[in-house]
C-alpha cells in the first residue's frame, strides 16, 4: 500500500488528461479510478472539472475518450433520421457498423429539454454488444424510448460512399425515418 500514492487535485486530472490521450481505446472510471488511487466517484467528478474546461472528453458506454482533432480528409459525416421500436436497436446498430460507419451519437428533440445527444461511439459488433449488455445491466431506456421511435444520429465513415451504402441498408430495413 506504501507505493500507492494518492494523486490530489490538479495534479490527478492532470494525469487523468494524460492517460487518456495516450489511450487508443476508452478506459473505463474504475481503471482511471485504480490508477489514481481514487474513488470512482471522484474521477466523475475531475472529469466534470475537465470538461468544464473545455476538454473534449466524452462518456461512452465503454468509458471515457479523449477526442483528438483527425485531419478533415480523414472522415465522412452526416447526420441521420432514424425511427424505430427499442426491440430494433441492435439491429440498426449492427446494420450502420457492418457498412464500416461509427455511430458517435443519438440525440432526441425532447419538448421540455429540447435536444439531448448521448455519446454511443461505437463502430464494430463488439462495441455494439458491450452498448447494449451496459444498457440491459443498468436497466436504463433508450433516448428514443421519449420520442415514440424518432431520433438522430451523427455517423462517421473513411468514405461517402459507405456512409450512403449504411444509410440505404437502413432505408431498406425500414428504420431510416422518412415522411
Amino acid at each position: 500500500m506504501k507505493d500507492q500514492i494518492k494523486l490530489l487535485g490538479e495534479e490527478r486530472r492532470t494525469a487523468l488528461l494524460k492517460l487518456l490521450k495516450e489511450s487508443s481505446s476508452p478506459i473505463t472510471g474504475s481503471e482511471l479510478a485504480a490508477k489514481t488511487h481514487v474513488s470512482r466517484q471522484v474521477i466523475v467528478g475531475d472529469i466534470t472539472l475537465l470538461k468544464a474546461k473545455k476538454e473534449p472528453i466524452i462518456a461512452t458506454s465503454q468509458g471515457y475518450i479523449y477526442l483528438t482533432q483527425a485531419s478533415p480528409s480523414a472522415t465522412f459525416e452526416r447526420t441521420i433520421a432514424c425511427s424505430h421500436p427499442p426491440q430494433r436497436t441492435e439491429e440498426e446498430l449492427n446494420l450502420l457498423v457492418d457498412h464500416g460507419v461509427t455511430v458517435k451519437d443519438v440525440t432526441i428533440e425532447h419538448p421540455v429539454y429540447g435536444d439531448l445527444t448521448a455519446s454511443i461511439m461505437v463502430s464494430n459488433r463488439k462495441e455494439v454488444q458491450q452498448f447494449l449488455e451496459k444498457v440491459k445491466y443498468t436497466n436504463a431506456s433508450y433516448l428514443s424510448e421519449l420520442t415514440g421511435g424518432i431520433h438522430l444520429h451523427t455517423i462517421s465513415a473513411p468514405t461517402e460512399l459507405a456512409l450512403a451504402e449504411a444509410e440505404q441498408a437502413l432505408k431498406k430495413a425500414k428504420i431510416l425515418y422518412e415522411e
